[in-house]
């Protein structure tokens, strides 16, 4: 099996890491999370004119028609990069609801087109990876019900919102600045953006029909991976930070470059490095290929989050003071790791679903 890219996803990559690093230093990153919006709205319609935005969409419904492969490399360029923009949380993953419950829908072109911005309005108070409870409802045409955390939900113009319907879990349209739909903004410690949405009986149009629980599985597993491709990105990108720092920086008149314990642990964090991106293109393959599970993405999240925890910490180490600095990018880096990586369980959480697996496997065998 080939692991490398091809020419085209190659160009791809190459000229989203060309947009992006164009645009943001830390500086520029800084500034632009510190506005109300949060993100670039001209870096937006770059990547919605060279058709990133549609990358995950079908020719059908105006996208590029390409698979989970494009879609982490042009992820792990957002992580590199620290870019700001929501693609997975606006596009990616709305797109993908819309797809799976109402193919061919009006709005997947909108989207593709950056023309509309989407939200996954489905957390409530309480959940916690991988329980949610789903207790809005919908009935009569109109929805109610409050979710806590929707992924930049305060600039969504629509919200694909779940909720009950008798016995059912259904997916839902809500038009965000429709009559009964109110939102409370807040920024994250990784500098992004989130909404509180508490929905008094908003007009709702539901997406498909039947219970919608398995298409909200499937592309939380889609998300899980997604995630883990950016955080391969930020890993990338501290790792060269702190190489270049200890090529750079003097102490007792040498670089520490020199000092053997320094490019060790350097070298440790290449491993684990290297590990994160390996458990990451195994995930994404078996996606692209519909092989993809609950286990499998919990068996990326937990390798990816240890390899984000002890990358993360010795690049702060190694950096020293100016590693915590809001000047300097590493410790941004490492916020936006950690954000990832509690965002759909956390890797404690990953490795309790594992160990439950391999109970029932064990119950099985015995049986």
């Amino acid at each position: 099996m080939d692991f490398e890219y091809s020419e085209e996803q190659v160009m791809l990559r190459d000229t989203v890491r060309d947009v992006l690093t164009k645009t943001y230093d830390v500086e520029t990153i800084r500034k632009v999370t510190d506005s109300e919006l949060g993100w670039n709205r001209d870096v937006w319609k770059s990547l919605a004119e060279i058709g990133i935005l549609g990358l995950s969409f079908s020719e059908e419904d105006g996208g590029a028609g390409a698979g989970p492969v494009e879609v982490a490399a042009v992820l792990t360029e957002f992580g590199r990069a620290l870019a700001p923009e929501p693609y997975l949380d606006s596009v990616v993953v709305p797109g993908a609801l819309i797809a799976a419950a109402a193919p061919g829908h009006e709005l997947l072109s909108a989207l593709a087109s950056g023309e509309t911005l989407g939200a996954f309005a489905h957390h409530e108070a309480g959940d916690r990876w991988p329980m949610s409870a789903v207790a809005g409802t919908f009935a009569d045409g109109k929805l109610t019900g409050t979710k806590t955390l929707v992924p930049h939900g305060d600039c969504a113009d629509q919200l694909v919102v779940s909720a009950r319907e008798g016995d059912e879990i259904g997916l839902y349209l809500v038009d965000a600045s429709a009559a009964g739909v109110t939102r409370t903004a807040y920024r994250t410690h990784d500098r992004r953006r989130g909404a509180q949405i508490v929905f008094d009986g908003a007009p709702a149009v539901r997406l498909g029909s039947g219970d919608a629980s398995s298409i909200i599985a499937d592309v939380e597993v889609t998300t899980q991976i997604a995630q883990c491709a950016e955080a391969v990105g930020a890993l990338e990108r501290c790792l060269e930070l702190t190489t270049e720092y200890l090529k750079t920086r003097k102490q007792f008149g040498v670089t520490l470059s020199t000092f053997q314990t320094l490019t060790q642990r350097a070298a440790d964090m290449f491993m684990w490095l290297e590990l994160a991106r390996s458990m990451s293109l195994y995930a994404t393959t078996a996606l692209s290929e519909g092989l993809a599970d609950a286990t499998i993405a919990s068996r990326v999240k937990l390798q990816v989050g240890k390899s984000a925890r002890i990358v993360g910490q010795e690049a702060i180490q190694l950096h020293g003071g100016i590693g915590m600095t809001a000047e300097y990018p590493v410790g941004h880096y490492v916020s936006r790791l950690t954000a990832i990586g509690h965002t759909l369980g956390n890797p404690d959480a990953h490795l309790a679903a594992l160990s439950r697996k391999v109970n029932d496997w064990d119950m099985v065998s015995i049986a």
